[in-house]
C-alpha cells in the first residue's frame, strides 16, 4: 500500500511533466470517441428519417432507380395509377397513395445558380400525398396547385434564401419547367442535407415522368391488427402475373435497404478516420514510453532507496504502472469529453457544408465511452510497461550514484540486430513488390514491406541516431561553434531516446510523403495519358448522374464543331461466347468519331471497327478469359430491352492504358437496334472536336449552350487536367489534415523529452551557466538540439515514405499510371517544416532552461 502511496505522490509531484502526455492520450481518445460519436449520430439522424418516410408496406418497379439512384433512361419504369386503386382493395390495406419521386433533377434559381444544399447530396421531386404528413407539414403557403406551382423545405429556402413568390427552374429528365413557390415544408425530422421539391400529383408525373396517371411506387398503410408481414404476403399473392416485374418490401426492408446503401459509405468514414486515429495513438506511444523511461532515469537514486529499504522489484514495477493507469485514466477521461466535443464541431462544419445534422440528436451509446477508456488506459499501461520493467531491474546500489539509468549494451546489440533483420525484410517486400507482374499481387509484398521497414526502422532507430545526427550536425550546427557541438552531444547522448523522439515524428511524415509520391505520380500519368489518348478538344460532364436528353441537344447545337461523340454505359448485358460460357458485363456504347476521340492501344484490329454495325471490342484480358479470338460471333443479351443481339469481335484492345481500361465497346448505333429510345441509356459524358483553328469559338459557343445548365461542365485538355489535379489534391489535403492529428502528437513527443531532459540536467546546465555559458547561448543550444532531432525524425520519415511512393507507383504501372513524379518542392516544404517545428517546440524548454537560478541548479541532485 506505502508504494501505491508513493506513486501517487510522485504523480501528483510531477503532474506538469506528465502534462504532455496525458494531452497526446486525450487527442488520441478524443479522435476515436469523436469519430464514433459522429457515425452514430448519422446512423441514428438517417435511422429516423427512414422510419418516419417508409410506409408499412411499399410497392415498387423491380426495374425502378433505387435509393438515390438517378435515372438512367428517358423512361423510367413506372407502376400504372390504376394499380394504386386495386392495391386500396386488398384486404388488410388500411389506404394507398401513388407517389412519384425522382432525384434526376436539378434545381436552379431565375439568376441561373444551381439550388442545393449540400455539393453531392442529391436534390429530390416528389408529388405532395398523404403519406409525406407522416414526416413533414405545411408551415407557410399552401399546397401546389398546378404545373406552375412548387413548395420547396424549409431548410433549402432559409439557406439559399427563396420565399414564397419566388420562381425556380426545375431541370427534369422530361425537360424544363418552371414554378413560383407557393409554400414551405417543415420537416419533423432532421433533414441531411437534400434539397425537397413537392408538385401536385399530375403536374409531378408529368414533369418528372414524362407520363400521365403513372406513379414510381406505391405506399401501402396496413389496417389496425394486420402485420406488415402479412400484409406483403397478402399484396404479393394478389397481385398475379405482376409479381414478376414489381416488388413487394415492408417498412422493415425499406429501411435496411435504404441503410445499406448509406452503410458502405459511412462505414468507410468511420473506419478511415479510426485508422488515423491508430496512427495517432501509435505515435502516442513513444512519447509516453519517453516519457516514463526519463522518469524512470531521473528518479534512479530514489527507486534505489526504496530498493534499499525492501521494495520488491514487483513493487517497484508495479509503481511505475500504477502512475501510468493514473495518466490513461485522466487523459482517457478528459478524451471522451473531447471526443463529443469534437463530434459537435464535426456536425457543426458539416452543417457549413450544406450536411444538416442536429446536435440535440447526438447519439452517444453506452460502448463509446468504454471503447475510449480501454483505449487510452490500455495504451498507456503497454507503452509504460518496458520503462516500468526498466525500473524494477535498479538495484539497491543504485542509491549511491548519480542519477541515471547504465545502458543496457548487450540490449543495444539485440536491437541493432533484430532492427537490420526487418527492415533487410521489408526492403525485400518493396522490391519483390516493385517487381511484381500483376498489382495484386505486388500489393501483399508492398504491405508486407511497407510494416517491416517501419517496424525495423522504429528498432533500428537509435543506431540510426548516432549516425543521421552526426551527419546532420556536421552540416547544420558546426556554424554555431561550440554552442552547436554542444546540441549535437547532447542529442547523441541517449540515442535510444532520440531515436523513440524522431520515430514518433517520422512515422506522420513518412506517410505524408508516400501520399504525395502517389498523388504526384497519379496526375502526372493521368496528365501523361491524357495528351497521348485523348483527341477529342471539348469534355462535357454532369456534376452527378448522366446527361439529360435537352442537354445533349444543347451541345449538339453549338457551332465550330467538327463532330460530337455520345457517350453511354449499358449495363448488365448478358454474353455468350462462342464455346457457349456466359459472363455478365457492362459495354461502353459510343459514337463511331469516339474511335478519334480516345485512342485506345489495340492488340488486334482497328479500334474504329468496334463502333461499326453488329461489332464489338473486347479488352485483351477478357478475351484470354473467356477464350476470345478476332472475328468470334458473341451472342449479347441487352439489360434494357432483354432483346439479342449478334456481335462480331473487330478488335482486341490492350489494356496498357489508363483509361477506359478493360473496356468492352459497341457502337451506339448497334445499340439503337436493339434498345427503344425510351430504354436508351443517357450519355454520362460526351466528346467534341472543333473545325481546325476555330477552337476559341467551339468553346465559348458550348458554353454558351450550356449556360442554362449549371450541373454540366464543359472542359478542354487543360481543365480537365486541373480537374484531375484539384480531385486528388483535395483528398490529399484531407488526409494530411488527419495525420495531421498524429504529428501533432510528435511535435508534443519532441516538447516533453526536451522538457524532461532540461529537468534532467539541471544540475548540468548550472553548472554550464557557472563557467561563463550565457542564456542566449544555453536556449540556442536547446533549440539546435530540438532542430537537428526534429530533422533526423524528418529524414528518415521522408526516406521511407518515398520508398514506399516509388513501390507503390510501380504498381499503379501495371494499371496504366506510368509515371513516376517524386514532388520535391513538397518533401522541401516537410523539411524545412521540420526544422520550424524543431524550433517551436524548443521554445518553453529553452526559455525555463535560460531562467533557471544558477546556484540552486548546481545543488540539485
Amino acid at each position: 500500500m506505502t508504494v501505491f502511496k508513493t506513486s501517487m505522490r510522485n504523480f501528483f509531484a510531477h503532474k506538469g511533466r506528465m502534462a504532455l502526455s496525458a494531452v497526446a492520450v486525450l487527442l488520441s481518445v478524443a479522435f476515436v470517441c469523436g469519430t464514433l460519436v459522429f457515425t452514430d449520430t448519422m446512423n441514428s439522424t438517417f435511422d429516423k428519417i427512414f422510419s418516419a418516410t417508409a410506409p408499412d408496406v411499399n410497392v415498387s418497379h423491380k426495374d425502378a432507380p433505387k435509393g438515390d439512384d438517378v435515372q438512367r433512361t428517358r423512361k423510367v419504369p413506372t407502376i400504372p395509377a390504376t394499380k394504386v386503386a386495386e392495391l386500396a382493395k386488398v384486404k388488410g390495406v388500411k389506404a394507398a397513395s401513388g407517389d412519384v419521386t425522382s432525384t434526376s433533377i436539378t434545381a436552379v434559381d431565375m439568376d441561373n445558380k444551381k439550388i442545393a444544399l449540400a455539393d453531392g447530396a442529391p436534390s429530390v421531386a416528389s408529388n405532395w400525398d398523404p403519406s409525406e404528413t407522416k414526416s413533414s407539414k405545411i408551415s407557410s403557403g399552401r399546397a401546389p396547385r398546378g404545373p406552375t406551382e412548387i413548395m420547396v423545405d424549409a431548410d433549402t429556402a432559409d439557406k439559399k434564401h427563396l420565399d414564397i413568390g419566388d420562381k425556380v427552374r426545375i431541370i427534369a429528365v422530361p425537360g424544363d419547367f418552371t414554378a413560383t413557390i407557393t409554400g414551405i415544408v417543415t420537416l419533423d425530422v432532421t433533414n441531411p442535407g437534400s434539397s425537397l421539391f413537392y408538385l401536385d400529383d399530375k403536374s409531378a408525373q408529368r414533369q418528372l415522368l414524362g407520363a400521365d396517371d403513372a406513379y414510381t411506387s406505391v405506399a401501402l398503410t396496413a389496417a389496425p391488427g394486420v402485420s406488415n408481414e402479412d400484409l406483403k404476403q397478402t399484396v404479393i399473392a394478389s397481385l398475379g402475373a405482376d409479381k414478376d416485374h414489381l416488388r413487394v418490401l415492408t417498412k422493415a426492408e425499406t429501411k435496411a435497404e435504404n441503410k445499406d446503401d448509406l452503410g458502405s459509405f459511412l462505414d468507410v468514414m468511420k473506419y478511415a478516420m479510426l485508422g488515423f486515429a491508430g496512427i495517432a495513438v501509435l505515435v502516442g506511444i513513444f512519447l509516453i514510453v519517453n516519457t516514463f523511461s526519463m522518469l524512470v532515469a531521473q528518479r534512479t537514486r530514489e527507486i534505489g532507496l526504496m530498493r534499499a529499504i525492501g521494495s520488491s522489484r514487483r513493487q517497484i514495477n508495479r509503481s511505475v504502472l500504477f502512475e501510468a493507469l493514473l495518466l490513461g485514466i485522466v487523459g482517457s477521461v478528459l478524451g471522451v469529453a473531447g471526443g463529443i466535443g469534437l463530434a459537435i464541431g464535426l456536425m457543426k462544419l458539416m452543417g457549413t457544408m450544406g450536411l444538416n445534422l442536429d446536435t440535440s440528436e447526438l447519439t452517444i451509446k453506452a460502448a463509446t465511452p468504454v471503447v475510449g477508456l480501454v483505449i487510452g488506459v490500455l495504451t498507456t499501461v503497454v507503452a509504460a510497461y518496458i520503462p516500468a520493467r526498466r525500473a524494477g531491474k535498479i538495484s539497491p546500489m543504485a542509491a549511491l550514484r548519480d542519477a541515471g539509468t547504465p545502458a543496457d549494451g548487450r540490449a543495444g546489440k539485440v536491437r541493432a540486430v533484430l532492427g537490420l533483420l526487418l527492415t533487410g525484410g521489408g526492403a525485400a517486400g518493396l522490391v519483390m513488390a516493385a517487381g511484381a507482374d500483376t498489382a495484386k499481387d505486388g500489393a501483399s509484398f508492398l504491405a508486407v514491406g511497407l510494416l517491416l521497414t517501419l517496424i525495423g526502422f522504429i528498432v533500428i532507430g537509435p543506431l540510426l541516431a548516432g549516425v543521421v545526427v552526426r551527419v546532420l550536425s556536421a552540416i547544420l550546427l558546426r556554424a554555431f561553434g561550440s554552442v552547436g557541438r554542444m546540441a549535437e552531444r547532447n542529442a547523441l547522448r541517449n540515442p535510444r531516446r532520440t531515436g523513440a523522439t524522431g520515430a514518433a515524428l517520422m512515422i506522420g511524415l513518412a506517410l505524408v510523403a508516400c501520399l504525395s509520391v502517389v498523388g504526384s505520380s497519379m496526375v502526372a500519368s493521368a496528365s501523361d495519358e491524357l495528351d497521348k489518348s485523348v483527341g477529342a478538344d471539348f469534355i462535357v460532364q454532369p456534376d452527378n448522374g448522366s446527361i439529360k436528353p435537352q442537354v445533349e441537344q444543347a451541345v449538339k447545337r453549338a457551332k465550330h464543331l467538327d463532330h460530337v461523340s455520345d457517350y453511354k454505359i449499358l449495363e448488365g448485358a448478358t454474353i455468350t461466347t462462342s464455346a457457349g460460357k456466359k459472363v455478365k458485363e457492362d459495354l461502353d456504347a459510343a459514337s463511331l468519331s469516339y474511335a478519334e476521340d480516345l485512342r485506345s492501344p489495340v492488340v488486334e484490329g482497328k479500334l474504329a471497327d468496334a463502333y461499326g454495325k453488329n461489332a464489338i471490342g473486347v479488352p485483351e484480358g477478357f478475351a484470354k478469359d473467356n477464350k476470345i479470338r478476332m472475328g468470334d460471333v458473341l451472342t449479347v443479351r441487352f439489360a434494357e430491352s432483354d432483346r439479342t443481339a449478334k456481335l462480331t469481335v473487330k478488335v482486341i484492345t490492350s489494356e496498357e492504358t489508363a483509361f477506359n481500361k478493360g473496356a468492352l465497346y459497341i457502337g451506339v448505333e448497334t445499340a439503337q437496334d436493339y434498345i427503344s429510345p425510351d430504354q436508351m441509356p443517357q450519355n454520362i459524358m460526351m466528346f467534341a472536336v472543333a473545325k481546325d483553328g476555330q477552337d476559341r469559338e467551339a468553346y465559348a459557343s458550348i458554353k454558351a449552350e450550356l449556360k442554362g445548365y449549371p450541373d454540366v461542365t464543359v472542359r478542354d485538355q487543360a481543365d480537365y487536367k486541373k480537374l484531375l489535379e484539384d480531385q486528388i489534391g483535395q483528398l490529399l489535403n484531407l488526409v494530411y489534415g488527419l495525420l495531421g492529428l498524429a504529428i501533432i502528437v510528435a511535435i508534443l513527443g519532441v516538447v516533453n523529452t526536451l522538457a524532461l531532459s532540461v529537468v534532467e540536467r539541471t544540475r548540468e546546465i548550472g553548472l554550464m551557466r557557472a563557467i561563463g555559458l550565457s542564456r542566449r547561448q544555453m536556449r540556442r543550444m536547446i533549440r539546435l538540439e530540438s532542430v537537428v532531432i526534429a530533422l533526423f525524425g524528418a529524414l528518415l520519415g521522408l526516406g521511407l515514405g518515398m520508398a514506399w511512393g516509388i513501390t507503390a507507383q510501380k504498381l499503379l504501372a501495371l494499371e496504366g499510371l506510368k509515371t513516376l513524379e517524386i514532388p520535391w518542392p513538397t518533401i522541401g516544404t516537410v523539411f524545412v517544416g521540420a526544422a520550424v517545428v524543431g524550433l517551436l517546440a524548443a521554445l518553453v524548454p529553452a526559455f525555463r532552461a535560460g531562467r533557471m537560478n544558477v546556484l540552486n541548479a548546481i545543488a540539485t541532485d
